[in-house]
């Protein structure tokens, strides 16, 4: 029964590392924030040799091995990226490019299952680093408004993301949204369709359940927030439309970029 679980979870781990790699890992002693100078080497190496101009954006995410609470790990997950990032932006990387900072929690596993129990558990107690390349998401498909667009272009909202089964607008992407505004307001010709996507539901699944409404309609509910707010902002609401994809469209950068809301544009 062993040898099946650990030949199970094998699989498991090389289908998401096949998915998406980190650039960069680097491993915490058992219940510590803090890194051994050759970890913080390893950030410091990589702060100094990226070449930005290649770079959209970085995401960071933490983690810890299965032992303690929930909401205790969550902390110190948090404060491991925390770490990570400091050390990062310190060092002379351009912050801006830092777009998601998140703290995992506990990496949950079946201890009776595993044999090297001890092995798994330090490569649990880590920080991820990923990198989104640019143009890395294919053609016509942008994190920005560019000067001039073609029907069918998508633009996914960069910095508008959502906590995980949350469809609520957070005071950054309100912020983030302000701007889209000036932007539609002075190109008064652009008609678009809102989507909205989830992630880490299964694919017989249409949507995943919004913790709020308790309906499984959370990727309709953060299009129709983004829509909502937008019309607030004086933006004809003829010019624009909603819809929920659920989990139909990840772009494959991690679970942050694919739980997004993105513009579709239907006509120039």
């Amino acid at each position: 029964m062993k040898t099946i679980f650990r030949i199970l979870f094998l699989l498991f781990f090389c289908h998401l590392s096949a998915q998406v790699k980190p650039v960069e890992t680097v491993y915490f002693e058992f219940d510590k924030s803090d890194l051994y100078n050759s970890q913080i080497k390893t950030i410091i190496d990589f702060a100094k040799n990226a070449d930005t101009s290649k770079i959209e954006s970085i995401q960071i995410y933490g983690y810890c091995d299965d032992r303690g609470d929930n909401e205790y790990n969550y902390k110190l997950s948090k404060n491991r990226v925390k770490t990570v990032q400091d050390i990062l932006t310190y060092n002379g990387f351009n912050k801006n490019k830092i777009v998601i900072i998140e703290g995992k929690g506990r990496v949950i596993i079946q201890t009776d299952s595993i044999d090297d129990l001890t092995e798994i558990r330090n490569k649990n107690r880590r920080v991820d680093l990923f990198v989104v390349k640019k143009n890395s998401f294919g053609k016509g498909i942008y994190n920005s408004f560019q000067e001039k667009h073609k029907v069918g272009d998508r633009i996914y909202l960069e910095n508008i993301f959502f906590a995980l089964g949350r469809s609520e607008l957070t005071a950054q992407s309100k912020k983030e949204l302000d701007k889209i505004a000036l932007l539609l307001q002075k190109n008064g010709t652009l008609q678009f369709e809102i989507r909205g996507h989830v992630c880490c539901t299964p694919s017989s699944l249409d949507d995943a359940i919004d913790s709020a409404t308790h309906e499984r309609k959370l990727s309709l509910n953060r299009a129709r927030n983004v829509f909502k707010y937008l019309v607030s902002k004086n933006i004809n609401s003829l010019r624009m439309s909603y819809k929920g994809c659920g989990n139909k469209f990840p772009l494959g950068k991690g679970e942050a970029l694919d739980r997004r809301v993105e513009f579709l544009i239907l006509k120039i």
